[in-house]
C-alpha cells in the first residue's frame, strides 16, 4: 500500500520522509550498543545518496590502561593500534569520486577524493612524529591503503581547521602539537578497502547490513566513500563517565534515473539494500512528490535549528516477523525535469591558472549565498615541488582587497616539508570570495617522477571550516553523538567541506632518450670491446705436425682429403673432356683441307 506524505515546514512547503528503527546489540553488564541506521536522501539532480552508519559505543573510559584488554563488540584489531600507539581521536576516510556541493548539498561526511588521514595523540606521546611515523604504517597494514606514503613530505599539523570532536580540555584541544594530517588525493578505493573494512564490525559479514553489500552496486555508484572514525564522548548529558565511540559508515549516491527511464523511483530491493534503520530526507523541491511504500507505522517530527522536519517511522521488528521481507520503494509522479538547483549555503570552486611548465597559480571561489556575514577558516597544503610566493597570496570580495583575521603559514623545504597555510576571513553575505596565490614548478630529480609522469601530479583538497547558523541542506548528526535518532537541539552547526583536488604538470624530461643512449652504447661496447676483447685475451700457439693429432684432428683431415680427391678427380675429367674436343675439331678441319684439294685437282 502506497501513502503520500505532506508536511509543512517553517519556510517552504517540503515532502519530508523519514524511514527509522532501532537495533541494538549489547551486554547487560557493560551495557555496550551497537547501532545500524541506513539514512536515504532523494538529490535535485536525480540521484539518490544512501548513507550507511555503523555505531559503536564502549561504556569504558579511554585513559584506563585496562580498557583494551578485554573486547565485546569493540573491533580487537583496531584497538590494538590505538591503545598501542596513544591514539586520542583517529579519524580516516577512503573516498571515489568527488562529492558536489552545489548540486548534491551537504553529505553526513564530508570527505576528499583518495584518502584522508589525521589524529589527535594523547598527551603522553613523547615522540609524536616518530609515532605518527608507526602508525601510517600499522593503520595502513589494517585498512589496505597506502597511508605508509604519509612521510613528514606529506604531513602538517593543523593549527585550526581540525579540533577535537570528542571530549578533551580547552588546553589540550587548542594546541596543535598533538594533531597530524595527511591526505593522499590519488589513493584508489576498490574492494580491497571494503573487506578489512566489514571485518571491524562485530559480527562480520554474517548478520545485519554487511551481508546485503554487494561490491557490483557499490563500486558502480557516482560517489563512493569509507570512513572510520574513532573518539571518546560523554556517557549523559553531565558527562560524569566517559565511553568510547566507534563509527563506521559507507556512503554511496547512485544515479537512479538511469536504471528507471528517467524515473528517480528506487527501492531497496532493486538497488540491493535492505536494512533494520533507514532515514529518508525531503527534496527541496515541493512540486516533485513520490509515493512510498509500505505505508509507514507512525510519524514522528523533530526541529532543528530553525527547520521543521517530520519522519516516517518503520517498526522493522515487526515488519519483517515471520520471515517477512521489508522493501521499501519510493516512486514518483513524473520523471525527471532539469531545473536551476537550489544552491547550499555554502559551495566552493578550485582550479589551475596560468600556462606554460615555469610558473602558475590556483584560485579558489568560495560563495556564500547567506543573507549574512560567514566567517570560514581556509586551510590548504601544497607539496614541496610547487614553491609558493606567499606575497602573492590575495584574497578578493567583487575586487575589492579583504584583510584576512589571521594566517598560519608554514614555507616548505625542498624534499623535507610541505607548504601550509591556515586562514581566517570573513565572506559577504551573498557574494563570491577569491583566494588565489602563484607559484613555481620546480625541476625534479629523474629517480623523483612517478611511471606515469605525464599523467601529472595530485594536490591535495583545500579545506573549509565554518559554524552555520541555518540547518537547511545539514543532514549530520550532532557533535555529541553520531547516531540519527538522537536529538540536536543546538542552534549552531559545524560544517567542514572539501574542494576538488587538483592535477599539476611539472617539467617532464624525455624518459625515451635514456633508453636511445644506453641501446647504442650498448651495441657499440658489444662491438668494439668483443672484437678487442677477443684479441687481447686470446692465446696465440704455434702447433707441432709430428705431435699425435687427436680424434677431432682426424676426421678433419679425413674430410680434407675426401675433398682434396673429388677436386683432382673433377680437374682430370675436364682436361679429357677439352683434349678430346680438340682433337675432334682437328679431325673435321683435315677432312675439309682434303675435299678442297680434290676438288682443284678435278
Amino acid at each position: 500500500m502506497a501513502a503520500t506524505i505532506e508536511e509543512t515546514e517553517m519556510r517552504l512547503l517540503a515532502i519530508v520522509f523519514v524511514i527509522f528503527a532501532t537495533v541494538s546489540y549489547g551486554s547487560a553488564s557493560t551495557r555496550d550498543t551497537f547501532k545500524e541506521e541506513l539514512f536515504i536522501k532523494p538529490l535535485d539532480s536525480g540521484h539518490t545518496y544512501f548513507h550507511f552508519q555503523f555505531t559503536t559505543i564502549w561504556n569504558a573510559s579511554i585513559q584506563d590502561q585496562e580498557t583494551f584488554h578485554h573486547y565485546r563488540l569493540f573491533p580487537k584489531s583496531l584497538g590494538d593500534v590505538v591503545s598501542t600507539y596513544g591514539v586520542q581521536e583517529l579519524h580516516l576516510s577512503q573516498t571515489q569520486g568527488l562529492w558536489r556541493h552545489e548540486k548534491w548539498g551537504y553529505p553526513v561526511e564530508d570527505a576528499p577524493p583518495g584518502a584522508e588521514f589525521w589524529v589527535w595523540f594523547k598527551p603522553t606521546v613523547k615522540n609524536v612524529d616518530q609515532t605518527w611515523a608507526e602508525l601510517v604504517n600499522a593503520v595502513s597494514g589494517l585498512f589496505c591503503t597506502s597511508l605508509n606514503f604519509l612521510d613528514g613530505k606529506s604531513t602538517v599539523a593543523p593549527k585550526w581547521s581540525f579540533r577535537p570532536r570528542g571530549v578533551a580540555t580547552e588546553g589540550y584541544s587548542y594546541s596543535s602539537k598533538f594533531v597530524r594530517y595527511g591526505a593522499l588525493p590519488s589513493e584508489i578505493v576498490c574492494t580491497e578497502n571494503l573487506t578489512p573494512w566489514k571485518k571491524l564490525l562485530p559480527c562480520d559479514t554474517k548478520v545485519g547490513l554487511a551481508t546485503l553489500f554487494k561490491a557490483v552496486k557499490l563500486y558502480d555508484a557516482a560517489y563512493h566513500s569509507l570512513a572510520t572514525h574513532f573518539r571518546p564522548v560523554c556517557q549523559d548529558a553531565e558527562c560524569r563517565q566517559q565511553a568510547i565511540e566507534l563509527s563506521l559508515s559507507l556512503s554511496v549516491v547512485v544515479d537512479t534515473t538511469v536504471i528507471n527511464a528517467g524515473y528517480p523511483n528506487w527501492s531497496l530491493k532493486k538497488i540491493s539494500f535492505t536494512t533494520p534503520v533507514c532515514w529518508l530526507t525531503p527534496m527541496s523541491r515541493p512540486d516533485k512528490k513520490f509515493k512510498l511504500t509500505p505505508e509507514p507505522a507512525r510519524r514522528e517530527s523533530f526541529v532543528r535549528g530553525q527547520e521543521s522536519r517530520t519522519y516516517a517511522v518503520y517498526d522493522v521488528g515487526e515488519a519483517t516477523s515471520g520471515g517477512k521481507v521489508l522493501n521499501i520503494a519510493a516512486k514518483f509522479d513524473s520523471a525527471l525535469t532539469f531545473f536551476d538547483i537550489q544552491p547550499p549555503p555554502l559551495f566552493t570552486q578550485r582550479y589551475i591558472t596560468g600556462y606554460g611548465l615555469e610558473r602558475g597559480g590556483v584560485m579558489c571561489e568560495i560563495h556564500n549565498t547567506l543573507s549574512s556575514n560567514l566567517t570560514v577558516i581556509y586551510m590548504d597544503t601544497l607539496p614541496w615541488f610547487m614553491r609558493v610566493f606567499y606575497k602573492t597570496l590575495t584574497i578578493k570580495n567583487n575586487g575589492v582587497i579583504i584583510r584576512p583575521f589571521k594566517i598560519h603559514y608554514i614555507p616548505g623545504k625542498d624534499r623535507i616539508r610541505s607548504y601550509q597555510f591556515e586562514i581566517v576571513f570573513r565572506l559577504r553575505a551573498n557574494s563570491v570570495t577569491t583566494i588565489s596565490y602563484e607559484f613555481e614548478r620546480a625541476f625534479l630529480k629523474w629517480t623523483e617522477y612517478p611511471p606515469d609522469a605525464n599523467h601529472g601530479f595530485p594536490i591535495n583538497s583545500a579545506i573549509i571550516s565554518t559554524v552555520l547558523s541555518d540547518a537547511s541542506n545539514y543532514t549530520a548528526p550532532g557533535q555529541q553523538s553520531a547516531v540519527f535518532g538522537n536529538k540536536d537541539e543546538s542552534d549552531q552547526f559545524f560544517l567542514r567541506i572539501h574542494t576538488e583536488s587538483l592535477l599539476v604538470s611539472l617539467p617532464t624530461p624525455d624518459f625515451s632518450m635514456p633508453y636511445n643512449v644506453i641501446c647504442l652504447a650498448c651495441t657499440v661496447v658489444a662491438i668494439a670491446f668483443g672484437s678487442i676483447h677477443n684479441l687481447t685475451t686470446r692465446r696465440f700457439i704455434v702447433s707441432d705436425p709430428s705431435k699425435k693429432k687427436g680424434l677431432l684432428a682426424k676426421v678433419k683431415a679425413f674430410f680434407k682429403r675426401e675433398e682434396k680427391k673429388a677436386e683432382d678427380k673433377s680437374g682430370e675429367d675436364s682436361e679429357k673432356k677439352s683434349g678430346e674436343e680438340v682433337k675432334t675439331r682437328d679431325n673435321d678441319d683435315s677432312s675439309t683441307v682434303r675435299k678442297r684439294e680434290d676438288a682443284g685437282k678435278e
